[in-house]
């Protein structure tokens, strides 16, 4: 859906102080950026032509990159690097560029790693954060998961404050999703309240692509090429029947991003279920009746749904439950909609078959695929020089081909959803001839 566009002052991102130490980075072979380098949000010149009209400065992101002076001196300087929430392709990845690009390029004394998310940064932990060396991180990218373990749920901001400072760290690296982002702009705070000199950076990860002023989060392509892998066996499970049906559950809570785009990269998506358009599954104008009318015309069918998509179908409700990140449960709309198709095509005593996949844990432990795993890299070295340069509460991501810093509280405001309005949802209905009747 359309998000609010934020104003200058809301885009302006903390720092430590000054920044009067000498970058450690060769100044012949390093582009540093100019700390006024700013990246337009707005690509739509009657957009920029209606701010300036009205006197309004424009809305831009801090360029990310490599600062000619810094703010830490890194021969004393101790980092932490976290994971939190599910999962994902491409963590190890940013783990491996964070620590490597620290200890080669800026000569950092020391790195830590603080196992299963935040819980490791609570005093009472049973598991001591990891000493990272170049060593340890060799080739952890070719491995899926992360090397740190992962884990949800908040711990007491005071507790996780004192473990940095036990532990010396000056620059805690978190990544995670809007929970794990949230809990970060928290702890910034808290950081700040006690005047301390630590830096917060966060590392957006949520294979989703749900974060608000980010054109992607790592491990996205690589849920997409998984994905259509996965449509593909549904596709030949259907045309191999008679009256055969191969549907699909794919990621999105909230967003649908995943099964849109690899329902449009297949091409043999026939119906495409996500969260942020609704769809009626009775009646003439249903989605069970576009179903009976596209096998009668074609005899075979393949549907993806979002795992958000259809929770005002059920009955009964989670009520409100929520998981340990503080997201809401869900319903399971799979196995809903495989009985409702089952139930409704029984009725019509034709043969037919129902091939349900559901691919979701094999797509979120897959190794980052190669454009995520490039994309890894930036985002690992945009994190560090944020780190170095003393800002703090913010996330780097990407926008309008340029890697940005952007303040948490402008990430974690507004969910990333798919416009029915807009382009890749007009692919979408081009390319699977779903019946807009049935929305």
């Amino acid at each position: 859906m359309l998000n609010p566009i934020p104003s200058l002052e809301d885009l302006q991102i903390e720092t430590l102080g000054p920044c009067t130490v000498p970058s450690p980075l060769c100044p012949n072979t390093t582009s540093f950026v100019n700390e006024n380098s700013r990246v337009s949000l707005l690509t739509d010149s009657l957009a920029i032509e209606e701010y300036l009209a009205q006197g309004k400065p424009l809305p831009t992101f801090e360029q990310a990159g490599p600062r000619q002076n810094i703010f830490f001196d890194p021969k004393s300087l101790v980092c932490g690097i976290v994971t939190c929430g599910g999962i994902c392709p491409g963590l190890n990845n940013v783990i491996r560029t964070i620590t490597l690009t620290l200890y080669e390029n800026y000569r950092v004394r020391q790195v830590l790693g603080f196992r299963y998310g935040y819980a490791g940064l609570a005093p009472d932990s049973p598991f001591p954060p990891l000493f990272l060396s170049n060593t340890d991180v060799d080739n952890i990218q070719e491995a899926p998961g992360t090397i740190l373990g992962s884990s949800r749920g908040p711990q007491q901001l005071e507790a996780m404050v004192a473990t940095l400072q036990k532990h010396n760290v000056s620059i805690l690296f978190v990544i995670g999703g809007d929970g794990t982002l949230t809990g970060a702009a928290h702890l910034a705070a808290e950081i700040k309240r006690h005047n301390l000199p630590i830096s917060i950076i966060g590392v957006p990860k949520t294979i989703d692509n749900d974060i608000s002023w980010i054109s992607r989060s790592f491990g996205f392509t690589t849920a997409v090429e998984a994905a259509t892998n996965a449509i593909g066996a549904a596709h030949c499970e259907a045309k191999s029947a008679w009256n055969g049906v191969g549907l699909v559950k794919l990621m999105g809570r909230h967003s649908g991003f995943i099964a849109a785009h690899a329902s449009v990269a297949t091409g043999v998506v026939n119906f495409c279920l996500i969260p942020e358009v609704p769809f009626m599954l009775e009646g003439e104008q249903g989605f069970l009746k576009a179903l009976e009318a596209r096998l009668a015309r074609k005899r075979h069918a393949v549907v993806v749904v979002a795992e958000g998509a259809g929770q005002y179908l059920f009955e009964t409700s989670s009520n409100g439950e929520r998981d340990a990140s503080g997201n809401i449960k869900l319903l399971d709309i799979g196995p809903y909609l495989k009985d409702a198709i089952t139930k409704h095509l029984s009725s019509l005593n034709i043969d037919f078959t129902v091939k349900y996949i559901d691919p979701s844990y094999l797509i979120r432990s897959l190794p980052a695929g190669a454009v995520d795993a490039e994309f890894c890299m930036e985002l690992g070295l945009s994190a560090v020089h944020a780190g170095m340069a003393g800002k703090t509460n913010m996330a780097v991501g990407l926008w309008n081909q340029n890697f940005t810093h952007v303040p948490i509280s402008v990430v974690t405001g507004v969910r990333k959803q798919v416009n029915p309005r807009d382009m890749l949802w007009q692919t979408v209905m081009n390319t699977t001839r779903q019946p807009y009747a049935m929305i």
